[in-house]
């Protein structure tokens, strides 16, 4: 099926990418995953396997901040301001970006924008 072909492509790219980043306490990795109607994300220390933050444009805090916003490109941009807002927070300033085997394009591109533009560097 055209699915399958489909998940096992963006495994084998998340594979190879995840094989190339990795996130440490001073630079944490900024993982994105989209779903058809969310976007998510996490900043991951791998050297100690923690998550230290997670934001989705389901979450409360994005709910009363934004409201209800329409469109993938939308809620990754404000997603990725929110992440950028509470990665400051915890004093990240850097972060590596992990786009989770999907393009780089859409909600991945805008999350990416957002997350600049709230202050983070890549």
């Amino acid at each position: 099926m055209i699915t399958n072909r489909r998940k096992e492509k963006r495994a084998r790219l998340k594979h190879h990418i995840r094989l190339t980043i990795s996130g440490t306490t001073e630079k944490p990795r900024l993982a994105v995953y989209r779903s058809l109607k969310h976007v998510y994300v996490q900043l991951i220390d791998d050297s100690t396997g923690r998550t230290l933050l997670s934001v989705s444009d389901i979450s409360k805090e994005f709910k009363t901040e934004f409201g209800e916003a329409k469109g993938q490109i939308e809620k990754g941009k404000r997603v990725g301001l929110v992440a950028a807002r509470k990665a400051l927070e915890k004093n990240v300033k850097k972060v590596v970006f992990d786009r989770g085997g999907y393009l780089y394009h859409g909600a991945i591109k805008a999350v990416a924008d957002g997350a600049r533009e709230g202050g983070l560097k890549f």
